[in-house]
């Protein structure tokens, strides 16, 4: 056979075998703020299982964080669950801010990630469970038995309260609260990680302290909270170390790897 009669011969069928994909144990999908550097680094190695994918979408996001422009993210919420692949028939959605959870609501959150999932047509729109950093730190608590709480935030005073607010009505006790103060992600997402272990050490060390939250995703905690852990002998929980671990146990993933902290270590109540 010459090469213009191999060329013009028809292509061969391929045979295949289908099987579950990358995410056979859980698919899980994240919705990411657009000025957010650090939640996809710090996830990547938090859920980094086998048989666990993890897709990404983003979302408009302002270089400040104020209440008002946390709140308009609700807008854009279904739209950049709409992004996630439908096809991934998703376990479970998290929306990857603490602070717009806490001015937008935990409820409206979910209603907006759901829509944007129904509106996709996944195919387990209705039956995938949507969590938030807030939602998981509460649940967090909830498994580690912590009322008294240390508190640190990279936030101004008017979102701090804001939170402080929401977890005392939840009945959590704020013993310490401490904040970086700062309204720039750009800035927050360059404070280092030994700056945040010396705040967590200040504010945790007290024995009527159960634990220590550090709330915001762009916040760089993980690299210090097995260090911080042993220092202060409590558990230190971060935003994303919160989400990653809801997002795992609503998935149905019981997984403890070391070096992730106490809190991988602890088995969710509902």
């Amino acid at each position: 056979m010459t090469a213009l009669e191999a060329a013009a011969a028809p292509d061969l069928p391929l045979t295949f075998e289908t099987d579950a994909g990358i995410g056979y144990r859980a698919k899980l999908g994240l919705i990411v703020l657009e000025t957010d550097q650090t939640i996809e680094p710090e996830l990547r190695d938090l859920l980094g299982l086998e048989g666990v994918a993890l897709y990404h979408s983003r979302i408009p996001s302002d270089r400040e964080v104020t209440p008002e422009t946390l709140a308009r993210m609700e807008a854009n919420l279904p739209a950049a669950s709409r992004l996630l692949p439908a096809a991934a028939a998703l376990d479970v959605v998290g929306y990857g801010c603490t602070s717009g959870t806490t001015i937008i609501g935990e409820e409206k959150v979910a209603q907006a990630v759901r829509a944007g999932l129904e509106a996709n047509g996944g195919k387990r729109a209705g039956g995938t469970a949507v969590t938030n950093p807030l939602t998981a730190v509460k649940a967090a608590l909830r498994a580690l038995e912590a009322v008294r709480i240390g508190f640190i935030t990279p936030y101004l005073p008017d979102v701090t309260d804001a939170m402080r607010r929401h977890l005392e009505q939840q009945g959590i006790v704020i013993m310490q609260m401490a904040s970086f103060n700062q309204s720039e992600e750009e800035v927050v997402a360059r404070i280092t990680p030994a700056s945040i272990r010396d705040a967590i050490l200040s504010v945790g060390r007290g024995e009527d302290c159960d634990a220590v939250f550090v709330s915001c995703t762009n916040l760089r905690v993980l690299p210090v909270i097995a260090e911080a852990e042993a220092e202060l002998g409590k558990a230190v929980i971060s935003s994303n170390l919160a989400l990653a671990w809801h997002m795992l146990r609503l998935a149905g993933i019981a997984d403890s790897p070391p070096g992730r902290g106490r809190l991988f270590e602890t088995t969710m109540t509902r």
